[in-house]
């Protein structure tokens, strides 16, 4: 009867630690030698509720990291182990870990697995300088305000421009109103010296038809004077 509970608590154990494998983002393996209770209890604490930081056995960790599909972790499993499940930000729960170490060189980093892939201590030290989800997060919402701000900028630009265009349209228009304006008056000169012309026209016309129409009656007296030089003759020639 003992048997059979120890066995039960074992596959109870597994499958727990293969639930955490699978709903965990990364899984940090640490090794705790030297911690106390009191040490290991501000750890969890510092790490945040989104990474839950568990002792188990190495010989039920590998079982249950095979069920989960999770390779690369048997070489770690050696010696007192604690792993960081972390289902929030990997690169918090790797500065929280880093940081506790600084100040208590017991906690050992060994390594661990993001999203399906190992890591090494080295890579973890790596994660941990990265920036937090929520500084990346505030950066990209800066720079999206910042690029909304430029393209509102650029779209306005065209509009002021555009604006700008127009009025001074306007402004060439209303001077150019007067000019034309003025052109019928200036039109109307010509118009009077035109007619001064076809009068003086007319005057010539009138003048030649005068002297048509006298003409014919110097014509006419013409040939009386003609007539009347041999009527003088023959009187010469007859006295």
């Amino acid at each position: 009867m003992p048997a059979t509970r120890i066995k039960y608590d074992k596959t109870a154990a597994v499958a727990e630690i293969a639930d955490s494998f699978r709903g965990s983002s990364a899984a940090l393996l640490t090794e705790y030698r030297g911690l106390t209770v009191s040490e290991i209890a501000e750890l969890r604490r510092s790490l945040g509720s989104g990474t839950q930081y568990a002792v188990v056995k190495n010989t039920l960790t590998k079982i249950a990291a095979s069920q989960a599909g999770v390779e690369g972790l048997d070489e770690l499993l050696a010696g007192p182990t604690a792993i960081a499940f972390v289902e929030g930000d990997p690169v918090e729960a790797a500065k929280g870990l880093r940081d506790f170490a600084k100040t208590h060189p017991l906690l050992v980093i060994k390594g661990g697995v993001l999203d399906g892939r190992p890591l090494s201590a080295q890579e973890i030290a790596k994660l941990a300088d990265l920036e937090s989800r929520e500084v990346l997060l505030a950066k990209l919402a800066g720079a999206m305000t910042a690029s909304l701000s430029q393209a509102v900028g650029l779209f306005a630009a065209p509009l002021a421009q555009v604006a700008r265009l127009a009025a001074a349209l306007q402004e060439i228009k209303a001077k150019d109103a007067p000019a034309e304006a003025a052109a019928p008056a200036d039109a109307a000169p010509a118009a009077v010296t035109d007619g001064a012309e076809n009068s003086e026209a007319a005057d010539n016309i009138e003048t030649a038809e005068t002297a048509q129409v006298e003409a014919p009656e110097a014509t006419d007296e013409a040939p009386e004077t003609v007539a009347e030089v041999p009527a003088a003759e023959g009187e010469t020639s007859e006295s």
